[in-house]
């Protein structure tokens, strides 16, 4: 919602070409032929094939001897020039600067952490042809030679955040800070799902269960329309009604993990800085990024009016300044807001904005190439909003009165904005790390122990003969683990939160057996000489369940099990922000919550795909995990086998035996018999039936069913099971 804003109607709908694109992109895929079969392409989205860095290749390490004080000169040399194949406004790219970043950081959303900054994934359609991208493009090309000369010790990703850092720093804010750490990816992200329209900037309905209910706006969607990053800077749908705005903005920001007072705040210092762009025809733009023919080199949106730059720049279709100084960090945003009324007018493009009535000459800003020139200053719908909305508007007057106050507001929300998906602290990278631990980053206390073999052989003793069953232990273990998330790297089982307030009264962490393991887990706790972490303790707990498992089946083998995880305090904890986590369905113990419109086997890939888990690992997971009996609240749908705590492969020899048929006998559940009887001998769900009727799925459950791969179904499970168990170890990557 920065600079240069999508809206409706100007410019960039091109609905016959978004579709067109679309179409054709998809002619020759499978998916044409056979729509309804599961899709298993998001398990693999970063295959180590499109990496072109070497196997070796750390990008941690490469980071650390980046001289990264001589890479921001290099940006404040930047952003205070003017290249001519794309002119700078006012002499200065830093509104250039600060919307790149901001359209990059702007996607993430807090109910599944997708989108963001953390993968430069601005690179790749469909966000770099999102219609509220549009030349984010020559912001990225602006910054080639700074990140041709650096080379691998800076990813796009870190690069585009500093260089937005850099240029509010140069507009004369006191940051809050920087930490490096995003890896590139180097493929689409095509899988992710951004919602079902066809067609760049449908009209809002398609995305709300109520128009009338803004809050109904369908998860884990944050945007309010397609191709867009926040709201609709015309107003909903296009109509100007800040007061109908401001519903959207509430809820779209809390999407994104912002309150009220940053939401203001972000709104505000976004337009402080820089100006949209709409002074010229709409409808003679050239076709987006990833639409544009070769000539264009990788840039699209090309403008045959005038220079097709500069003064005559089309990006949102609105055109003007927030500010008397757009390349100055102050306090006239407010200052303009609150000091003079408004009143709707038209762009030169045809975009809907705000413009002040009877405003003094000395309070216009001057046209961004000719100093001799004022221009009016402009309002989108969603400033506006800042002054009709009763709730903003307390918190924007607080603002305009205590500009200090606003500018250390804005300069944290700035930093959790561009910082919210890279997980916990420790993974930032660089000097300008904060010391200062935020709530949102998922605070752990440190442990200072260290345990030996002989020591976690012991403790694994004392777990397996607590009086604890096996399977309790198991299902402890991987509900505590199963919440991480590598979209934006939180939950998991490091800081054991599972004892914590909001998620010790999950219903999907069946809290009667939960707090019976956490008692008999503190019990024991309390009789160690070493403290040993419950965290710790929940996993090795896990672990030595496994091992145990694995033996009765035949297989001698050890759980990797790496101590050090630290018990988080409920104080170190956001309730409101940890009930994203939420667990709603879990493929792999069989449970799904409520009904919904998506098949239980798709909701089985997200939960997968979020644990970093490929298709192969995903299958001996659900293998294993059937057998094992680790069935939400005991249920048996696909524990196929006699032998419920052996870690068999006998759900994979069952499922592929041709002795049996498969009766669907409800919804989502199934009954397996034998043919020549009729005896029934088994129940299923589809996410179990999935792994015999899906050829991808199939083809490695036939691997885990055969006689001479027993043993390596079970090294499998347990590779797949420490890889669940470690993925938030961050500490010891």
């Amino acid at each position: 919602m920065t600079q240069d804003s999508q809206v409706s109607g100007c410019p960039f709908h091109q609905k016959q070409r978004a579709e067109g694109a679309l179409t054709n992109a998809a002619s020759s895929k499978n998916t044409d032929w056979w729509p309804n079969a599961l899709n298993l392409d998001i398990l693999s989205q970063h295959d180590s094939k499109t990496n072109p860095f070497d196997p070796n290749f750390n990008y941690k390490e490469a980071f650390k001897s980046l001289d990264l004080e001589a890479v921001k000169q290099d940006l404040r040399e930047l952003i205070n020039s003017s290249q001519d194949w794309w002119p700078s406004d006012y002499g200065s790219y830093i509104g250039m600067f600060v919307r790149t970043a901001w359209h990059l950081a702007g996607s993430y959303r807090k109910q599944d952490g997708r989108g963001g900054a953390n993968t430069g994934n601005q690179r790749f359609a469909p966000l770099n042809s999102w219609p509220d991208n549009v030349n984010t493009d020559k912001g990225r090309r602006l910054l080639w030679p700074i990140k041709k000369k650096y080379g691998n010790k800076i990813s796009w990703g870190d690069l585009i955040i500093l260089a937005g850092t850099v240029a509010y720093e140069e507009a004369g804010l006191k940051t809050f800070g920087f930490g490096g750490g995003r890896e590139d990816i180097w493929h689409p992200e095509k899988d992710v799902y951004w919602g079902d329209e066809r067609e760049w900037l449908a009209p809002t309905k398609n995305r709300y269960g109520s128009d009338e209910d803004r809050s109904t706006l369908s998860n884990p969607l944050a945007a309010v329309q397609m191709g867009l990053i926040y709201v609709n800077p015309e107003g909903v749908d296009g109509v100007q009604d800040p007061l109908r705005t401001a519903q959207d903005m509430r809820v779209t920001f809390d999407r994104m993990g912002m309150n009220d007072e940053e939401t203001v705040a972000l709104t505000a210092g976004g337009h402080t800085v820089g100006k949209a762009h709409g002074n010229g025809k709409a409808e003679l733009l050239g076709a987006d990024v990833e639409s544009a023919d070769v000539e264009f080199q990788g840039l699209g949106w090309h403008n045959p009016e005038g220079t097709g730059n500069g003064a005559n720049t089309m990006v949102s279709g609105l055109e003007g300044a927030w500010t008397t100084h757009p390349t100055k960090w102050d306090n006239e945003f407010f200052y303009l807001l609150f000091t003079y009324d408004w009143e709707k007018t038209v762009s030169p493009a045809g975009g809907k904005q705000w413009e002040p009535v009877n405003i003094k000459e000395e309070d216009k800003p001057v046209d961004a190439h000719n100093p001799n020139v004022r221009r009016n200053p402009m309002m989108t719908d969603a400033d506006m909003a800042l002054k009709v909305d009763p709730e903003y508007r307390k918190i924007a007057e607080r603002f305009w009165r205590d500009p200090e106050y606003f500018s250390e507001v804005f300069a944290r929300a700035w930093f959790k904005l561009t910082h919210r998906d890279m997980g916990p602290k420790s993974r930032y990278l660089g000097p300008d790390v904060p010391a200062e631990d935020l709530i949102w980053q998922d605070p752990i206390s440190k442990v200072n122990y260290t345990l030996s073999e002989t020591e976690i052989e012991e403790l694994k003793a004392k777990l397996l003969n607590s009086g604890l069953a096996p399977v309790e232990l198991i299902n402890t273990a991987w509900d505590s683990a199963r919440t991480f998330r590598s979209s934006d790297y939180r939950g998991g089982a490091n800081g054991a939160r599972i004892r914590l307030t909001p998620q010790r009264e999950w219903i999907g962490n069946e809290p009667e057996r939960l707090n019976k393991v956490l008692s008999k887990l503190e019990e024991i706790q309390a009789g160690l000489e070493k403290k040993v972490s419950i965290a710790d303790l929940i996993v090795l707990g896990g672990a030595a369940a496994v091992e145990q498992a694995a033996k009765a089946a035949g297989v001698d083998i050890k759980v990797p099990f790496t101590p050090g995880r630290g018990d988080a305090t409920q104080e170190q904890t956001d309730v409101y922000s940890f009930e994203d986590l939420l667990p709603k369905y879990d493929g792999f113990r069989n449970w799904v919550k409520d009904e919904y419109a998506v098949k239980p086997e798709e909701l089985l890939l997200d939960r997968a795909q979020l644990l970093g888990l490929t298709a192969p690992e995903m299958t001996a997971l659900i293998g294993g995990m059937r057998v094992l009996g680790t069935n939400y609240a005991g249920a048996p749908e696909g524990v196929f086998t006699d032998n419920v705590g052996v870690l068999s492969n006998d759900f994979f020899v069952n499922l592929t035996d041709m002795n049996f048929k498969w009766n669907p006998v409800g919804e989502n559940k199934y009954e397996i018999v034998e043919r020549r009887t009729g005896e029934k001998k088994w129940t299923a769900t589809r996410v179990d039936l999935v792994f015999g009727s899906n050829s991808i799925l199939r083809a490695y459950a036939e691997v885990y069913a055969q006689d001479d791969n027993k043993e390596k179904f079970v090294r499998d499970f347990v590779k797949a099971w420490t890889k669940v168990m470690d993925a938030d170890r961050f500490d010891v990557k």
